[in-house]
Formats: C-alpha cells, structure tokens, sequence
C-alpha cells in the first residue's frame, strides 16, 4: 500500500494531536474536530469548519528530496503517464504535511495530446508544441477529445489514488481552462504577451470561436470523467487569463468558461476557478462560474472578497516567494491573510501560485501547522 508508511503515520498523527491541543478551546468538546475531508469540503461550501484547510497548488513536487529521485530516473511525460508514479507523487504531500486535499499529479497540457497536437516538456523551454494550431483548416481539423480513450492513464491514477486515500483527504481533479489552452496552442508554448493568440482573437473570430467551442467540450468532457473516475473536487486553471483586459475576457472568453462550468452543475462536486493575474477580472470569473475563486498574491484577500462577493467562497492567497524567506516573515504575512479572512465561512488557505522548487520543506510543513492553529483575534459573524 502506498500509504503504509509507519514513520509518516506516526509524525502524521503526533501532528494531529498537537493541532487538536493548540487550535481549539478547552471548552469545546474533541467532536468538533472534523477530518481532513469534511473540513475541506465544507469550506468549499462556506459551510461552518473547525479551522481553516489549507493545501497548496504543486505541493507535489520539486521541492520534496522524494519527488527529486523519481524525477532523476524519470522523464516528465513518463512519470504523467504512468499510474504508479503519478500516484506516489500525488501521496508524497499527503503523507509529509497534514494538507487538507490531495491534487492528482498530471499536467492541463495532457488533453492536448488527444486532440492531436505534438506536445513536449522540455527542460529548457517547458512545455512545447510542435504544430502550433495557426489556421482556421487547423483547427477544423482538430478532435474533440475522448477521456477514456486519450486520457486512460490520468483517470487510472485518479482511481488508484481516490482507493489509496480511502477517505483521508478529498482528491482533487483539474484541467486548464479553454482561454489558457487556446493560448498554448496557437503560441506552441509559453508566451509573454501572447500576441498570436490575441491576433486570433480580434481578426478571426470565427476561428477562435471554433477552437473555443472544441475546447469547452474537451474540456467538460474530461472533468466529467475525472468526477466519475474519483474526483471529489475540481480545479480549473486559467494560468494565462491574466494577459486579457475586461472587455476581452467578457466579449472572448466569458461564455465559454461560463459554458463549462454550467456543464457541471449536475455532478455535485465543487468547483474552483483560478486565474493568475487576475484581480482586474475577478468579478467576471466569478460570473463565469465556480463554488469558489481562486486569487493570486497581487491583491489583498480582504479587497478580492470585496470584488466578489459573499455568495462564492475564496482561495487564497500568500505570495510563493515568501516561502523562501525566515519562518518569521512567512508567518507574519500568514497570519495577515488570515486576520483578512476573520474566521468568515469559506476561505481555503492556499499560495497565489505553485511551490517554487527551492523552497524549503521544513516552511511548508510549519505554514501547514500555523495555518490549522490560528485564531483571528476578532471572529467574524457568519454570513
């Protein structure tokens, strides 16, 4: 079993302990402790909890030793496509920090390669596309991607991974957003200010609606199979949305994304809808759809809640780039988010961005920590 791990069970369940000692009054009864799950999940919700979840995006990964010998015998693409590996990544976090969610190891590129584009992580350049999709007969010529038949590996080690937790922690699915998809293909990689994707947008319209359109439907399609493969929460990446002014995301990419998220209102999991340098848009993400928006650091918590409102919760939102400093700082801007927060129903604590590699283990652990033990000094009423 992937999980039978005696020295990080115990080192787990000492940090329980202690959690249960300094995060809750002696006056309340040991039944209010709720597991890892619930409290996730209930926050996804804006539902009471006993303290504030906390996972981080790509807490699997560079920064753990664990990760880095696998990473040393295994090329990129192999260990995606390959089941066992990706579910012993995804089980790392879980089993060295108390993390409120476990999120599947794979990549929002993968869906691309059933589609039929030529795609390669390279160490150099990232992720790179081969046959950039440039020409309305190239996008015609694109498939609609089938999840069981073009992502079998992913949802396999969905399943293995959801067997393994076995109730622990909620699992978390994802996929890239269609603006930020789009944006991959018609650029062949990354892109800093993505000027053949906005060429598309503004001269041929058409053609980007097209390549929208079968990106919307891909897309759905495989958060549908992620649910039915084990998934208990969605993440949908908009990590180049950033780039778009207001009227853009409105007029080019609003009812698509706001598409997508309708087609999971049936499923009854929660949705999370993040974007990076987004604080100029997120009202309209939080029109486009999601049970909570994901923020990024270059906005206050208190002033992203502001702009969306009490009706969705809000993840978020330590700068990753503190992690590398003295525990002190982190802890000082920690706790600034958190008395932002104000113990109000649905806030997951969680980085602007993902785990930069060098940050050390030892901060994420002790961020993990604080963040389940501290009390704002002044509760917020429950709205």
């Amino acid at each position: 079993m992937l999980l039978s791990n005696p020295v990080c069970d115990e080192s787990y369940r000492l940090r329980r302990w202690a959690l249960a000692v300094v995060c809750f009054p002696a006056r309340e009864s040991p039944k209010t402790i709720m597991n890892r799950s619930e409290r996730f999940l209930n926050a996804c919700k804006r539902e009471a909890v006993d303290c504030t979840p906390i996972w981080l995006m790509r807490q699997a990964g560079r920064y753990m030793e664990e990760y880095r010998r696998l990473r040393r015998r295994h090329s990129l693409h192999h260990m995606f496509r390959t089941p066992e590996i990706a579910v012993e990544v995804t089980l790392q976090p879980v089993r060295g920090f108390a993390v409120d969610a476990a999120i599947i190891f794979s990549d929002i590129l993968l869906p691309l390669q059933g589609m039929g584009l030529d795609l390669e992580y390279t160490d150099a350049r990232g992720p790179v596309i081969h046959n950039p999709v440039r020409s309305h007969g190239q996008v015609e010529s694109l498939r609609v991607l089938r999840p069981e038949e073009h992502m079998g590996y992913a949802l396999e080690s969905i399943r293995l991974v959801r067997a393994e937790l076995n109730g622990r922690v909620p699992l978390i699915g994802f996929a890239g957003a269609p603006f930020t998809l789009a944006s991959y293909m018609i650029e062949g990689g990354t892109s800093r200010n993505h000027h053949l994707t906005k060429t598309m947008m503004y001269a041929r319209p058409d053609t980007w609606s097209m390549l929208m359109e079968k990106l919307t439907e891909s897309i759905s399609g495989h958060l549908h199979a992620q649910v039915d493969a084990g998934a208990q929460v969605l993440q949908i990446f908009d990590s180049w949305v950033g780039c778009l002014n207001p009227a853009d995301y409105r007029d080019f990419v609003l009812p698509y994304a706001r598409r997508m998220f309708q087609s999971l209102a049936g499923l009854d999991v929660p949705s999370i809808h993040f974007g990076t340098g987004s604080s100029g848009l997120l009202p309209l993400l939080r029109d486009a759809g999601g049970d909570v928006i994901g923020c990024d650091w270059r906005i206050s918590l208190r002033d992203a809640w502001e702009r969306v409102g009490r009706g969705v919760a809000l993840q978020g939102n330590l700068d990753p780039a503190i992690m590398l400093a003295p525990w002190p700082l982190v802890e000082a801007r920690a706790k600034e988010i958190l008395d932002q927060a104000d113990g109000r129903p649905g806030h997951i604590f969680n980085l602007g961005h993902g785990v930069l590699p060098d940050t050390p283990v030892d901060s994420v652990r002790r961020l993990v920590d604080f963040v389940h033990a501290y009390r704002p000094a002044r509760p917020a009423s429950r709205v």
